[in-house]
């Protein structure tokens, strides 16, 4: 009983912890969330979410998965201001991590918040398509000309560009179908059905992926947002390249987060009770948590992790 117990309010207490992290950095490291994202409810989404989510061998992500990873997927989407509930993310599982991806709108969502972005938006271009690039005065990728038409919305995908609007300009990105065939062939889900099944979407969002990067890593804005808007791009990919010396403060949110977690674990096995009880004992529960949620969270709809947004 006292098992049953702990399984119900492990995930919980994850969730009030990425919270209470949050508040902190929201008083001591200067995060702004958006005026009308409330993080509570996005992280009670979240849960809700997780328990659907299961890996390829149909096993409960919130059974396999480290509780790092989860607390950090959790941290990501807050800090990012996202919630699956406006399907802005989404968790898959690798082996035993957790990992939360943003979708096309997601992305969108997360530009919009830093400083100076007017309007975020990406295309396809169709075979036949009118779509002219050019290069301005400064030699920058620009669009020149793009007339859709309807008699191409069945036509070949040929290619996708994204925009980027700011109080300086506007910046473009374009990208072929060949250039993103081999961006989707790098990520870590190989055969994904929905790259086939909504190739107009997943290339869109494969196309604002790209110019989103290239815009935040010239940007002033937070190494809070724009770190984990970059993590959670990075992470999709097999052979991303990355920094091997990051700022700081970039890496700060989820190593202080994770380490806080581990402490107060470890403090928790350790320590001893307001009535004198030792906690002996403890520790060998969490564990058992860790192992045996199958039954508590093996309802619900599955989707799985090969079927699952990239």
């Amino acid at each position: 009983m006292n098992n049953q117990v702990a399984q119900q309010q492990k995930p919980t207490k994850l969730t009030d912890l990425v919270l209470d992290r949050v508040k902190q950095m929201q008083d001591t490291q200067d995060l702004s969330l958006p005026k009308n994202y409330n993080a509570s409810n996005a992280l009670n989404a979240a849960f809700l979410e997780l328990q659907k989510v299961q890996d390829r061998n149909h096993r409960p992500a919130l059974e396999v998965c480290s509780h790092d990873s989860i607390v950090k997927s959790l941290l990501d989407m807050t800090l990012q201001g996202l919630s699956p509930a406006k399907d802005q993310c989404y968790f898959i599982v690798y082996g035993k991590e957790l990992q939360m991806q943003r979708s096309y709108f997601g992305t969108v969502a997360a530009v919009k918040r830093l400083d100076g972005v007017k309007k975020v938006r990406a295309e396809v271009v169709h075979e036949k398509d009118d779509f002219e690039i050019g290069a301005n005065e400064d030699m920058e990728l620009v669009v020149k000309r793009f007339v859709p038409k309807f008699e191409n919305q069945d036509n070949q995908i040929i290619g996708a560009f994204a925009m980027i609007k700011t109080d300086e300009g506007t910046d473009f990105t374009v990208m072929t179908k060949k250039e993103i065939d081999q961006s989707w062939a790098q990520t870590r889900q190989k055969n994904n059905k929905v790259q086939q099944n909504f190739s107009q979407e997943m290339a869109k969002r494969t196309v604002l992926n790209r110019a989103a990067k290239m815009f935040i890593n010239t940007s002033d804005d937070s190494d809070l947002l724009t770190g984990a808007i970059n993590d959670t791009t990075s992470n999709e990919y097999d052979d991303e390249r990355r920094d091997v010396t990051p700022v700081e403060e970039e890496k700060q949110s989820t190593d202080e987060l994770l380490e806080g977690f581990q402490k107060s674990q470890e403090a928790k096995a350790k320590g001893v009770s307001n009535n004198g009880n030792s906690n002996e004992g403890k520790e060998e529960a969490s564990e058992e948590v860790a192992d045996g949620q199958t039954e508590l969270f093996s309802r619900g709809t599955i989707k799985p992790a090969d079927e699952a947004d990239s």
